[in-house]
């Protein structure tokens, strides 16, 4: 049987930073990148990683299969001086490594980014995604989100340009249902 865990990491062990590498390594290859079109240097990859743990409004959290680092979402927090939209979270940077897929790890993440974001008092969770990455859609559409807008020349992948899909989530109990 699988063992599926996902957790916050607020440190990384030598061990994990590289699991993690190398699985977003092996997202960005498949054309899940968060960003990225192409993997990076490995330094500069590392220095990321490290980098996110440092930043107090960046939550990292990362999903293992059978105790090895396979995919991580991250729960930003708005800038302190963003009084008028410190309501609001963003989902961002989640992916789940090829080899790693149809073990429902993209869905514990986004649930655990989700349920730190209540946690935090936030009352709405944002995220975008590129049109192409239709799994992460359908996810996302599957766990409650509304696509509020589209922006037509959202990113540009090997000089084609793909539009991305803006989502939103209100996380208030009393309008979880409703329109936001």
């Amino acid at each position: 049987m699988t063992d599926v865990t996902v957790e916050r990491i607020d440190t990384l062990k030598t061990g994990d930073l590289h699991d993690l590498c190398d699985a977003a390594d092996d997202a960005v290859k498949a054309g899940g990148g968060f960003g990225w079109v192409a993997p990076p240097a490995r330094e500069i990859m590392e220095r990321y990683w490290k980098g996110v743990l440092v930043v107090p409004e960046r939550i990292l959290f990362v999903g293992r299969l059978d105790g090895v680092i396979a995919g991580s979402a991250q729960l930003v927090k708005p800038a302190r001086n963003n009084e008028a939209q410190a309501h609001a979270a963003t989902l961002t940077t989640s992916f789940v490594a090829p080899w790693a897929r149809g073990h429902g790890l993209a869905r514990r993440l986004t649930v655990a980014v989700e349920e730190e974001a209540r946690a935090s008092g936030f009352r709405v969770l944002n995220l975008d995604v590129r049109e192409t990455q239709s799994a992460a859609i359908t996810l996302y559409e599957d766990l409650g989100f509304r696509r509020w807008g589209t922006h037509p020349f959202y990113a540009l992948v090997d000089g084609k340009r793909l539009a991305g899909h803006f989502y939103v989530k209100d996380l208030t109990p009393d309008t979880l249902h409703d329109t936001p």
